[in-house]
């Protein structure tokens, strides 16, 4: 199993907007980055669990947990033009852009800012932590994962 961080601004879609879908899951879709769209397209496998990131709000932070429940497949929002993420260069028979579908497995019943997660040693290197770290999906070690839900746990 590998582990991953979406990030997302809750002004945009947030963790309750996830808990108000149908079965509680969703495409992750409007990633516009090569390195992003290759790691899900690439590197994410269903079953694969991830944490759910609010970025460019008041307090960023992690929110809770997601699981990967259908693998990568062409972004539909691509090839549509009436919606925020088309590509005139997107196409249906050679898509660009992938998305997945993510299902929540758990709030957290506190945010954990980024300010306590640059506290936390065990996440020296993590991605998210990282100078210029802007992607907005990033792997995430098993060490970083289990040090988080600790922290998570421990609130």
């Amino acid at each position: 199993m590998n582990y991953w961080l979406f990030k997302s601004e809750p002004d945009a879609f947030s963790i309750d907007d996830l808990a108000a879908m149908r079965g509680k899951r969703d495409h992750w879709d409007g990633i516009r980055n090569y390195q992003a769209r290759n790691i899900m397209r690439d590197q994410m496998k269903k079953g694969d669990m991830g944490f759910f990131y609010h970025s460019s709000c008041k307090v960023p932070g992690i929110v809770g947990t997601v699981e990967i429940v259908k693998e990568a497949y062409p972004d539909h929002t691509a090839f549509d033009k009436d919606q925020k993420y088309y590509d005139s260069k997107s196409d249906p028979d050679n898509p660009r852009w992938y998305m997945v579908d993510v299902k929540l497995k758990s709030r957290f019943k506190k945010i954990i800012p980024l300010t306590e997660l640059r506290d936390v040693k065990a996440l020296g290197e993590m991605v998210l932590l990282q100078k210029g770290s802007r992607l907005s999906v990033q792997p995430v070690s098993a060490k970083e994962w289990k040090a988080i839900m600790k922290v998570a746990d421990s609130h």
